[in-house]
């Protein structure tokens, strides 16, 4: 990767979830510039702003009101300014109805939110790492379900 920071952006509800997660990143050792948005609307409006450039990995909660996760997901995919973007579905559910939905929905890789913050450092530092090697290909089902 290169030296400049990359951008993450996550969608999340819960300001709790928002707050640990930027702070994950800040104890990384990835440069990186974090923006959180609190829903799917918010989501949307941010992705379509012309002054804004599109994250390297978009962080998606899952279970969001109005728009769920998995409704802006759909719309990211069949916008075309917006369907390269690198989506790291990132929720408390491990079902797998909504693992299958957001694969199937092209998602890149799932990550079930950790309970431990060293455990969120690592995956999402894997997450990271990921989405560089898969830039410019898809995922195989096998690797889309990230775990320390």
């Amino acid at each position: 990767m290169n030296k400049n920071p990359i951008h993450i952006l996550l969608a999340d509800d819960d300001e709790g979830d928002r707050l640990l997660f930027t702070v994950a990143f800040s104890e990384l050792k990835i440069k990186t510039v974090v923006s959180t948005v609190n829903d799917g609307t918010e989501l949307m409006e941010w992705l379509n702003k012309k002054e804004n450039s599109l994250p390297y990995i978009l962080f998606l909660d899952l279970n969001m009101p109005p728009s769920s996760g998995l409704e802006c997901l759909k719309e990211i995919k069949t916008d075309e300014k917006l369907k390269d973007v690198f989506i790291a579905i990132y929720s408390t559910s491990d079902s797998e109805k909504d693992m299958e939905d957001t694969f199937l929905n092209g998602a890149n890789v799932y990550i079930t939110k950790p309970n431990d913050f060293t455990q969120l450092k690592q995956v999402l530092d894997k997450a990271v790492m990921t989405a560089s090697q898969y830039q410019d290909q898809s995922l195989i089902r096998e690797n889309f379900l990230l775990k320390v």
